[in-house]
């Protein structure tokens, strides 16, 4: 399942006439690239949530025929938040994978997926480690329990934080719609909130080579710059079937 329904108002102006999965990388729209990589995996039956500029999402895809896959679409008719869309999807398999429509990544979905199998979770969370830098000197202050004056204890120049985040990829069980409300929009933040509240498994599947989130300016730039420089690199780059 692909999620691309969203507005992509990170890549604004651009995605005011076209959809953030239609983006350009090269002579090819970046959801073109995620869906080959699915196929090269042995993914056939593909689901696209799709909302925001959806009729040019279909006219470009149809049915995947052209990509040697079989898409099918879920609509939504209004914003139900990044895993609300889960619900209006019919007969789910027992797993299935599901991601943003804006990832480009070499992380083997095969090995993601057995390691979700082995662990029990009903949900898996491929991540990345992401470096914040802070543009400002940091200020750290304590507070003189006799004087009770406010003290600069540390002065940090424009550091850099480390973080595991999301990578926009996930691994999931069908059982998973059961938490996920049908009355309201509903995030992957809530689910995994929901999930931990109810004592179920959340896995995580580090991940440490080539990754971009396409909705950021730099990474879509990044993206760019790797086509402009080896155009073959998605293809060659494209995965394994099994």
């Amino acid at each position: 399942m692909i999620l691309a329904g969203g507005k992509g108002t990170r890549l604004a102006p651009y995605t005011s006439v076209l959809p953030k999965p239609l983006m350009p990388i090269g002579d090819r729209a970046i959801l073109e690239i995620v869906i080959e990589r699915l196929g090269s995996f042995g993914c056939r039956d593909i689901t696209l949530c799709v909302g925001y500029l959806s009729h040019l999402i279909q006219a470009v895809f149809d049915q995947g025929s052209r990509h040697g896959v079989n898409i099918t679409y879920v609509r939504e008719e209004a914003p139900l938040g990044t895993a609300g869309p889960l619900r209006l999807v019919g007969e789910l398999e027992d797993t299935f994978l599901v991601l943003n429509g804006d990832v480009l990544t070499n992380l083997d979905l095969v090995a993601l997926r057995d390691h979700h199998k082995e662990s029990g979770a009903l949900l898996t969370i491929a991540v990345h480690q992401r470096q914040t830098k802070i543009d400002y000197g940091v200020i750290r202050l304590t507070k003189d329990d006799n004087s009770g004056l406010t003290r600069v204890s540390g002065y940090e120049e424009k550091p850099s934080l480390e973080w595991l985040v999301s990578m926009g990829i996930y691994v999931m069980e069908k059982e998973i719609v059961d938490f996920i409300p049908s009355d309201k929009p509903f995030d992957f933040p809530d689910l995994v909130q929901a999930l931990l509240q109810a004592d179920e498994i959340v896995g995580a599947y580090p991940y440490d080579g080539f990754w971009l989130d396409i909705g950021r300016h730099d990474d879509y730039e990044q993206a760019i710059s790797i086509w402009e420089s080896d155009s073959s690199f998605f293809s060659e780059n494209s995965g394994r079937v099994e």
